[in-house]
């Protein structure tokens, strides 16, 4: 692909981007959600966290992935759940979370 092409591409996709993102700014104002839309919206941030979170944690990774959990990850979840239940801090569950997955793999020799 020539440079041109390729920057051509990524201005596009940019312009796409912020269109829709703008399009909800300054329509969705106007707009009136039914109260039901309203309140599922409210856990979207967590589904799709948990979307991206899940796999990691349930399949491994890298290319040799194995077919159970690592443990060091699923050590980490499960202490990262444990603490945002607890505090309802995002930021200390995502601070405390990744040190004992760093801690984890620490013991573990990963």
């Amino acid at each position: 692909m020539a440079p041109e092409t390729l920057w051509a591409v990524i201005a596009a996709v940019a312009v796409a981007t912020q269109a829709t993102r703008l399009s909800f700014l300054a329509w969705g104002a106007h707009i009136e959600l039914p109260r039901l839309l309203q309140r599922g919206l409210a856990y979207l941030p967590a589904a799709i966290l948990a979307a991206i979170i899940a796999p990691q944690v349930f399949t491994g990774a890298g290319p040799a992935s194995l077919p159970w959990p690592d443990p060091a990850r699923l050590t980490a979840a499960v202490a990262a759940f444990a603490i945002a239940l607890t505090t309802r801090s995002t930021l200390l569950t995502v601070l405390l979370g990744m040190g004992v997955f760093w801690g984890a793999q620490a013991l573990l020799g990963h």
